[in-house]
């Protein structure tokens, strides 16, 4: 019981605003999280995994091609909670400023993040829930590192020090896949950190994770579940959406 009343209480937030540039021109006329990985779109298959895990209600944050992602949430999961957010700004801002967009939603509940574009088993979000973690970042340790990725150092506690892609490879314990847990109280001091970080424009293309490595530096512990060996994709490039093919045939 106690189990259902923690996903309950949980909310979810996508952020779907971004042009997906480097996959164009599959995202010319098609958002990112449309594009199918085998018969189902990377956004079906997420908020599937979301809603068989006993999460409800969702916050999206939009932004290019808003409306057909909106139209295929009404039409697909027309039982969803859904809430449409839209960033005006997407084109020259990043996912801090569009987390911030979606926090006002979240009421201080406790929620769980996911970038739209992360093709995954419902078991990593079942166990992100149940960890025991309040503040948890989902981190694969098994994977070969660049720039382009967001990398974690922990410490000997398992607790996260820092989430960039600024973080040298070596010293890192793995990437962060872009799914994370947020507690209730932690939830409020997010949304006001956001909001001091935007109110400075040079901060208007930082990450969301640079909110996070700010509450860390204020003591508030954030920490890691391991899910290497899972299942699991970001769809970046089109070598991505191969790759997201292989990992998920048996399922299409």
């Amino acid at each position: 019981m106690k189990d259902i009343e923690q996903k309950i209480k949980f909310k979810a937030i996508i952020l779907a605003a971004g042009v997906g540039s480097r996959i164009k021109p599959l995202t010319d006329n098609c958002p990112k999280s449309l594009l199918k990985v085998g018969r189902e779109t990377i956004l079906n298959r997420m908020i599937t995994n979301i809603q068989k895990n006993g999460i409800h209600e969702v916050v999206f944050v939009l932004g290019y091609l808003e409306e057909q992602i909106k139209n295929y949430v009404k039409t697909h999961f027309p039982d969803l909670n859904a809430h449409f957010v839209r960033n005006d700004r997407y084109a020259e801002t990043n996912t801090g400023f569009s987390l911030m967009l979606a926090m006002d939603l979240i009421q201080g509940s406790g929620f769980v993040k996911f970038d739209a574009d992360v093709v995954f088993d419902k078991q990593i979000l079942k166990d992100l829930i149940e960890s025991e973690y309040t503040n948890c970042l989902c981190v694969d340790k098994n994977i070969n590192l660049d720039a382009e990725e967001i990398k974690v150092i922990i410490d000997d506690e398992n607790k996260v020090i820092k989430a960039s892609k600024k973080v040298d490879p070596k010293d890192a314990a793995g990437e962060s896949i872009g799914i994370e847990k947020i507690s209730s109280e932690t939830a409020k001091l997010l949304l006001a950190e956001l909001k001091t970080m935007m109110e400075d424009e040079q901060n208007h293309q930082e990450y969301y994770e640079g909110a996070y490595e700010r509450l860390i530096e204020k003591n508030v512990p954030f920490y890691t579940l391991d899910v290497s060996g899972q299942k699991w994709t970001e769809i970046d490039t089109k070598e991505d959406l191969i790759t997201a093919e292989k990992i998920f045939n048996e399922e299409t």
